[in-house]
């Protein structure tokens, strides 16, 4: 059965609304705006743009452009926040654009995704079904997308919380970012969160993407429809909460009157403590 979340159609329609909604952000910002830092270490939101546009520059066969030579080189891999090789190739990116003014990176934003929306309109759905590297290994190019949505998803709302701006998380570009988040949460739980054999952790998600999620823990973590005994921990916090910190963005410690746990609850602190698994 063919996963709804994965359809061409809905993915790729998503995506070119992301890139939108992003642009929209810095269109008319000034040069002051653009270096706002955001709650990613090392960057601001002119990186975090500049990360965005690498990275679909990348998929369009292009390399990082020639180092500034008026700018001191810097070797991206002794940053502290650059943790692997992914990183590293995010960070040369970041590193060559980052001389450019704001207005001008927003133009080769716009050419790169310009160039992507008729490079995806174009593929047909063998190719979207075709087995590809990316960040979470071998997967299908759909797959890769659907990560590529959730990437810049986060970045919108990176981009948002530094400029002070609220936007609307949910809807069907929410939805479709938030399926890729919750792949890894029941997995964050055990490894991370430390959740034992035989625990049963409700999420109750309220908000944007508001849902119930319940995890049962039998040997290995799962998503079920619902438990046959009462939860061991239930969790209550909102959906823009739950993907921050999911995205490292912040700690639970910070926003603890925000979130409301029953039952065992040295377990739910020590789950909201470790969610943190995006790069």
């Amino acid at each position: 059965m063919t996963d709804p979340t994965l359809d061409r159609t809905a993915l790729t329609t998503a995506l070119f609304e992301e890139w939108d909604a992003i642009a929209a952000l810095v269109t008319d910002i000034d040069e002051n705006r653009w270096r706002t830092p955001t709650a990613l270490p090392g960057w601001s939101v002119f990186d975090t743009l500049a990360h965005v546009a690498g990275v679909e520059s990348w998929l369009l066969g292009e390399r990082p452009p020639a180092h500034d030579q008026a700018t001191e080189k810097v070797d991206v891999s002794t940053l502290p926040h650059v943790r692997n090789q992914t990183g590293v190739l995010n960070e040369i990116w970041v590193d060559r654009l980052r001389p450019l003014p704001g207005a001008q990176l927003l133009e080769l934003f716009g050419d790169v995704v310009g160039r992507r929306r008729k490079a995806l309109s174009a593929m047909g759905e063998p190719e979207w079904q075709t087995e590809t590297p990316s960040p979470i290994g071998q997967v299908s190019y759909g797959r890769f997308m659907r990560v590529r949505l959730f990437d810049c998803w986060m970045h919108e709302l990176d981009i948002a919380d530094a400029l002070g701006v609220r936007v609307d998380e949910g809807g069907r570009r929410g939805e479709l970012a938030f399926a890729e988040f919750l792949g890894s949460v029941p997995r964050v739980v055990v490894k991370k969160g430390g959740a034992p054999d035989g625990s049963r952790i409700t999420f109750a998600v309220t908000g944007a993407l508001a849902r119930p999620l319940h995890i049962q823990v039998a040997g290995r973590a799962s998503f079920v429809d619902a438990f046959d005994e009462p939860a061991t921990v239930e969790i209550q916090l909102p959906s823009e909460l739950f993907v921050r910190l999911g995205g490292g963005r912040t700690t639970a410690d910070e926003h603890l009157d925000q979130i409301a746990i029953t039952g065992d609850e040295q377990l739910g602190l020590q789950l909201v403590r470790n969610l943190a698994f995006t790069l």
